[in-house]
């Protein structure tokens, strides 16, 4: 009979042994030549040894040297700079911010590269996304490829277009205002950031000393003279004296609860597109460039082509941009329902809409509120979701109410592609997509797809 283990030998044989992680290669540097663009801003590479690279600051076709920042042996993928740049992209120019390049600024992600060659790159993404997530060509969607710059921001190279009407400035521990470095809390000091508004510029918050602040955002409004700084004190700071360059008025963000309170002048700013004024309250969402609104509502409303008396739904409505263009479109005998999460959003939304009688907003989350309403049949959908997507579940639901006509504006590529499957399993395919490039610098673009009920028999 075979004796029993002592408490030692128990303890040797369960015990595991702590495994040896893998060795970090961030700082090794690889020879290699630049693929194809990626989704995020940076385009993709191999080591020798077949690994997956992620390099920012280059091109497709260039041969350069890449410093990896995120990663260790046995990873998926690495990241990296282009830290030296062996053989240049004709679409290759000198970055006119001073603040751009490895390990600097990460607000911008193409500064390298010529304005013509950045819209082909996220051409390129799009139609990647597309043909990955949703099986699409661009010419199944109704796209011709091109990516449209916004009005005025066509520019020779080494220019760039002052578009940024909301900036959060982050600021280092000595309080000084800049911009976090890319995938990193670390602050790069700015004392001008070129994509930023010429409203957001004169207020000169890069000239100044923001002691005991963690952010400050400038907000210029379109439309309107009216400018706002949004502040975000350290924990157990005092809010500074604030002396700007010109008349603004100041909001400062709770540490407890996160909400961000008046400390003096209007606790809004007031936008403006299609014609109307919108009451935009702090934190509140809107177009970043001062062109989107009325881009996005000139395509939403071409591709949609509203009738009067439609009923419209304006999901993630925000405070009611493509609700108020809907319902000046559908007449008295419309209606139109906005869904809006955020409870500022929706106070602001029914103070923008307060002049339509048949609009009505309800606050919650689309995939919550859309189902309690008992709608089971519109005319017209426009939703503009987060980065997210809208989803499974939702994009099921909005398949069944019978809408002629469906606008998806979307700030992701990727979510988009997913959500039109999920459209297209519901019956739905995509009529038109067009594509804009309302982040100039950034890997970021606008897209706005059309769709409508395929054809029973076809």
């Amino acid at each position: 009979m075979q004796a029993e283990p002592t408490n030692t030998q128990a303890e040797t044989r369960t015990t595991p042994q702590p495994a040896e992680r893998p060795a970090s290669l961030v700082g090794e540097e690889y020879e290699v030549e630049v693929g194809p663009v990626a989704h995020g801003g940076h385009c993709v590479a191999r080591t020798s040894e077949g690994q997956v690279l992620f390099v920012r600051h280059t091109l497709p076709g260039e041969r350069v040297v890449a410093r990896v920042t995120e990663g260790e042996e046995g990873s998926r993928f690495l990241r990296a700079d282009a830290v030296e740049i062996l053989d240049a992209s004709k679409d290759r120019i000198e970055a006119p911010c001073p603040f751009a390049g490895p390990g600097r600024c990460g607000g911008c992600d193409w500064q390298h590269a010529k304005p013509g060659a950045q819209r082909r790159l996220k051409g390129e993404v799009v139609a990647e996304q597309l043909q990955r997530l949703a099986g699409l060509t661009p010419e199944e969607a109704g796209w011709d490829g091109t990516v449209m710059p916004a009005e005025g921001d066509k520019l020779p190279a080494g220019q760039v277009p002052s578009w940024r009407t909301r900036v959060q400035y982050a600021v280092d521990e000595n309080g000084r205002a800049g911009l976090r470095r890319h995938r990193s809390h670390e602050v790069e000091p700015v004392d001008h950031c070129l994509i930023a508004a010429d409203g957001v510029s004169e207020l000169g918050v890069e000239q100044r000393d923001w002691p005991g602040m963690a952010t400050v955002e400038a907000i210029a409004a379109t439309g309107s003279q009216d400018r706002q700084v949004i502040l975000t004190p350290r924990p157990g700071a005092r809010l500074p004296l604030v002396e700007l360059d010109r008349p603004v008025s100041v909001m400062r963000v709770d540490e407890k609860d996160g909400g961000v309170h008046r400390v003096h002048g209007r606790s809004f700013v007031r936008e403006r597109a299609d014609g109307r004024t919108y009451r935009v309250g702090s934190g509140g969402f809107w177009q970043v460039h001062p062109k989107s609104a009325d881009t996005l509502v000139t395509a939403v409303m071409q591709g949609l082509l509203p009738r009067k008396g439609d009923m419209a739904l304006d999901l993630y409505c925000g405070v009611g941009l493509f609700a108020g263009a809907l319902a000046d479109r559908v007449g008295d005998q419309g209606a139109v329902l906005g869904i809006e999460s955020g409870k500022r959003a929706v106070e602001d939304a029914r103070h923008n809409l307060a002049g339509f009688d048949r609009v009505r907003v309800e606050q919650g989350k689309v995939e919550a509120v859309l189902p309690r309403t008992g709608i089971s049949e519109v005319d017209l959908v426009v939703l503009d979701p987060p980065r997210a997507g809208a989803g499974r579940k939702t994009v099921q639901h909005l398949t069944t109410l019978s809408a002629r006509r469906i606008a998806y504006v979307a700030c992701d590529p990727a979510a988009l592609a997913r959500d039109l499957a999920y459209f297209r399993d519901g019956g739905y395919r995509v009529r038109t997509l067009r594509v804009f490039d309302l982040f100039p610098m950034t890997h970021h673009v606008e897209c706005v797809a059309i769709l409508e009920p395929v054809a029973k028999g076809s």
